[in-house]
């Protein structure tokens, strides 16, 4: 497992698409909002939340057609159908990597571009702990996409279009912590909320996409 993730982390850094894509875009969509709305300090720490988690939400996607096309391509995919490591195990670590190199980074940088949007000092910290806890869930969940779509050309889109009803419930669940942590208010049911729901999709979405990736291949 250790080295299958290493592997992955090498192909997202090398490859493009990752680490340097996903954080580019979160950047470019935090820093032409207040041009879009307008420069108002009042507005943009009243939609500052819903942005980042949004920015974030969008930056998980730009990556999530490669999570398996390049193993499609090597024939390493196949290699994992017939591993001794049991491919729920392979595709959570797989997941694993794309957080990694995709919503870690977002995770660790938007408090830093909370600023740019006027974000309540108190929303700082209940952002980073939403975002801690709801990535995980985006990286798996679009994992189970990717399994969806593996092999389909112009697959890109169909998994966006898969995956964006998911992401619906962590979204509103994220963007509440952050809300009412910058208004100064109780956020600890959204976040539980959150944190359960993130414990629910990393438990049970391996073994959805596990299964959906073995008929697909057949």
């Amino acid at each position: 497992m250790k080295a299958l993730l290493l592997r992955d982390l090498r192909l997202a850094l090398r490859a493009g698409g990752g680490f340097g894509l996903g954080l580019a875009f979160f950047l470019i969509v935090t820093m032409l909002v207040p041009f879009s709305v307008g420069p108002e300090a009042t507005l943009l720490r009243a939609i500052a939340p819903g942005v980042l988690w949004l920015g974030a939400l969008l930056a998980c996607l730009l990556s999530l057609d490669r999570l398996l096309a390049l193993d499609l391509e090597d024939g390493s995919l196949e290699l994992l159908l017939t591993a001794p490591l049991p491919l729920e195990g392979a595709l959570a670590v797989k997941a694993l990597a794309h957080w990694l190199t995709t919503g870690l980074p977002l995770v660790l940088a938007a408090p830093f571009l909370g600023v740019m949007l006027q974000l309540a000092a108190p929303g700082h910290l209940w952002l980073l702990a939403s975002l801690a806890l709801g990535t995980p869930a985006l990286s798996v969940i679009g994992m189970f996409g990717a399994a969806l779509t593996v092999g389909m050309k112009r697959g890109g889109l169909l998994l966006s279009l898969l995956v964006l009803p998911l992401y619906i419930p962590t979204l509103i669940f994220g963007a509440e912590v952050a809300r009412r942590g910058a208004a100064g208010l109780e956020a600890t049911t959204p976040l539980l909320m959150l944190a359960g729901l993130t414990l629910a999709v990393v438990a049970l979405m391996p073994f959805a996409a596990a299964a959906v990736l073995r008929m697909g291949l057949r």
